[in-house]
């Protein structure tokens, strides 16, 4: 019972909370770090669309699937509490991309016909 009064020291920042294990997961941690950045890039696209910048719509619907899939298979390799924390964010913010990107235009939006 000793061991879990211990404090942790040594796991700080971001890679302290992705790998709170103690063991490195490059992999899984790949897969949050790409989900993050493309419901970020779906997030944005889809609110700069709701403003009226032509075209970003694609982007958004684009971004927001791709984070979808990519923290779909995220969340069921993750390893760690942290590491799926960041990929539900992730998903989240794409999920939101994508829904808008959908509904403004979709994923081809007016290009093919």
């Amino acid at each position: 019972m000793a061991q879990a009064a211990q404090p942790r020291q040594g796991r700080r920042g971001l890679r302290g909370l992705l790998n709170s294990d103690g063991r490195a997961h490059p992999v899984e941690n790949g897969f949050a770090g790409v989900t993050a950045l493309l419901g970020v890039v779906a997030f944005v696209a889809a609110l700069l669309t709701q403003a009226g910048t032509a075209e970003l719509h694609l982007l958004a619907s684009w971004a927001g699937l791709a984070g979808v899939l990519a923290g779909g298979w995220g969340q069921y390799i993750s390893a760690t509490t942290g590491e799926r924390f960041v990929v539900i964010v992730g998903m989240g913010a794409a999920a939101f991309g994508l829904f808008l990107g959908m509904a403004n235009g979709g994923l081809f939006g007016g290009l093919l016909g």
